[in-house]
């Protein structure tokens, strides 16, 4: 990472948080003590902002500064207001086309899907504050500076999310094995909201619950699924078929 990406310091880091800067991720020391060692992990908590604990060669690999235990990174992009976006979208008249990522965590995956999605058309992203990929050097990268072009929003819970996009009148499919139905029998012409799993999990079954509809792609050999940047392209693409 950059310089121009990172906060370090305790109490920058602190202050940075009470700014509402669009922070990503945040390291710190394993074993790191003290008053404002304290302060720092209840504010994580309260602003549900991602965070892991490492060793200190970590810290040391991601700046040359003194850190004082603590490394955050920063998002070099703007987040947009769900609600505001979703007002926006309906009211310009176009049929809604929305991706939510649950708790993806590879950002080469991330990085992917951005660039197919703005290739696509997908009016915005909508990813959770905890257990998501970073919007970093690497994510920047592998969507060949789509990041830069696509709104991204972060919420709390994707829960909230999908209650919000229901109650616009989006539909949310979700992208799943636990279905009989194949993405080419989901209907993807009404406003409607993709969402994909994590790498490893997929979606939460809790999340699962709560969606309008299932489907799942074809898989003819002997791998039991795709890559999720792929499956992800594949739906998004279906959409487009179906609404030309």
């Amino acid at each position: 990472m950059e310089n121009s990406t990172q906060i370090f310091g305790i109490r920058a880091v602190i202050e940075a948080i009470n700014a509402k800067k669009a922070i990503d991720k945040v390291f710190i020391q394993k074993g790191l003590q003290g008053e404002l060692s304290h302060e720092l992990e209840a504010l994580l908590r309260k602003e549900g902002i991602n965070n892991s604990y490492v060793p200190v060669e970590k810290l040391n690999r991601l700046t040359k500064n003194n850190h004082q235990g603590v490394v955050a990174q920063i998002s070099p992009i703007a987040f947009y207001d769900l609600e505001d976006l979703v007002l926006n979208v309906i009211e310009s008249g176009k049929t809604p086309l929305f991706l939510l990522l649950d708790q993806l965590s590879d950002v080469r995956n991330f990085g992917a899907i951005i660039r197919t999605a703005e290739c696509t058309g997908v009016d915005g992203i909508i990813i959770q504050k905890s257990g998501s990929a970073p919007v970093n050097g690497d994510t920047i990268k592998t969507s060949a500076g789509a990041v830069f072009k696509i709104p991204i929003c972060k919420v709390d819970h994707i829960k909230d999310a999908m209650f919000l996009l229901q109650v616009s009148g989006i539909k949310v499919i979700a992208a799943t094995e636990k279905t009989e139905n194949t993405l080419y029998d989901v209907s993807f012409k009404e406003p409607c909201a993709i969402i994909m799993g994590s790498e490893g999990r997929g979606i939460n079954p809790s999340v699962l619950k709560l969606v309008d509809a299932k489907a799942k792609l074809p898989l003819l050999g002997e791998i039991e699924s795709l890559n999720v940047s792929v499956a992800c392209g594949a739906f998004l693409y279906e959409a487009i078929r179906q609404r030309r």
